[in-house]
């Protein structure tokens, strides 16, 4: 589809610029003519014999030209002319191509992107639908299920309902970010957002005995407190996720003076060097077998983390080693 239209694009640039081309071309090939047969009327009225190459009208000389010069000369000007219109196409259908795919490529990268959404969101939509359908086709089929068994079986839908819906709040969030929707924005202190997100999963941090070190400064910035703590949240939440029971997370903050920097250091599994290109990208989860808790997730949070930080003009990166830990660093302006 897209090689097709980069020929249309190609196809038209080369009408658009032979066009010109040969608009410029008749124009200087008129005025050529005249002023070579300008010329040569001077120049025969000078040099050759002057009886021959003129007729007076009353009140006027007319100088004649060679005809036979005059159509040699006109010829080679058509050959010329032809050959640099030959010229001019081949160099613009080249220029015309490049930038017929420098055109399309962003919108070709949207398309795929968007295929990879769309058959990510349905493989991970498809897990829970079947195991829902599953479970209430073996339910429909066991004709002695007691109440217990369909209480229990109802619970176990609902938790795949659960996910579902997890599932879609991720996407929404994920979409109102990269949409690029102004937020309003409030004076707000960064220490006060921080504990906030360490606050959201607290319980999560308790139930594997994991402890917080802080070395948050009170930096003042602008920005909006919603999107803020969802993404601070998420780097605290991923933090606690990839470490084991009884390890600690260090958050500090640096003022950059326009800009601020927050870390957050796990001492988890780490990432894989092959991975770290990837872990923004939409459902991307890296190798996880040498996770024993075999943690769960859409591979949205990152990202989702990222479309934050990119809707606020900062900056996201990571730096990670297998089974030493993570640390996240996010630079954010201050107003």
């Amino acid at each position: 589809m897209f090689r097709s239209a980069r020929i249309k694009l190609t196809a038209w640039y080369l009408l658009i610029i032979m066009s010109i081309s040969m608009l410029f071309s008749i124009s200087i090939y008129n005025v050529l003519s005249n002023e070579i047969n300008r010329g040569l009327r001077i120049q025969r009225f000078r040099i050759e014999h002057p009886n021959r190459f003129f007729i007076d009208i009353p009140g006027q000389r007319i100088v004649l030209p060679d005809p036979d010069l005059t159509s040699e000369i006109q010829e080679r000007i058509r050959i010329n002319l032809i050959l640099i219109n030959l010229a001019i196409l081949a160099v613009s259908g080249v220029a015309g191509y490049f930038l017929a795919g420098r055109t399309l490529e962003p919108i070709e990268e949207m398309v795929e992107e968007q295929k990879r959404f769309t058959a990510d969101a349905s493989h991970e939509l498809r897990t829970p639908l079947t195991a829902i359908k599953t479970e209430t086709e073996v339910a429909l089929r066991d004709k002695k299920m007691d109440l217990t068994t369909a209480k229990k079986k109802l619970k176990s839908n609902l938790e795949e309902v659960d996910k579902m819906q997890k599932l879609s709040n991720y996407l929404l969030t994920l979409n109102r970010y990269q949409s690029r929707n102004i937020l309003p924005t409030l004076d707000l202190s960064l220490k006060k957002i921080l504990l906030l997100s360490v606050s959201q999963v607290s319980s999560q941090a308790k139930n594997k005995k994991i402890k917080f070190e802080t070395k948050i400064e009170d930096i003042v910035i602008k920005g909006n407190e919603d999107s803020l703590t969802e993404l601070f949240t998420i780097l605290v939440e991923n933090a606690i996720k990839y470490s084991g029971k009884g390890k600690k997370i260090i958050l500090e903050t640096a003022d950059l003076g326009n800009h601020v920097s927050v870390k957050v250091t796990d001492f988890g599994i780490g990432i894989e060097a092959e991975d770290i290109p990837n872990i923004f990208d939409r459902f991307f989860r890296g190798d996880v077998s040498r996770d024993k808790n075999k943690t769960d997730g859409y591979g949205l949070g990152l990202a989702i983390a990222k479309s934050i930080v990119d809707s606020i003009r900062g900056k996201i990166s990571v730096e990670s080693k297998p089974l030493r830990g993570s640390t996240f660093t996010v630079i954010i302006p201050k107003g």
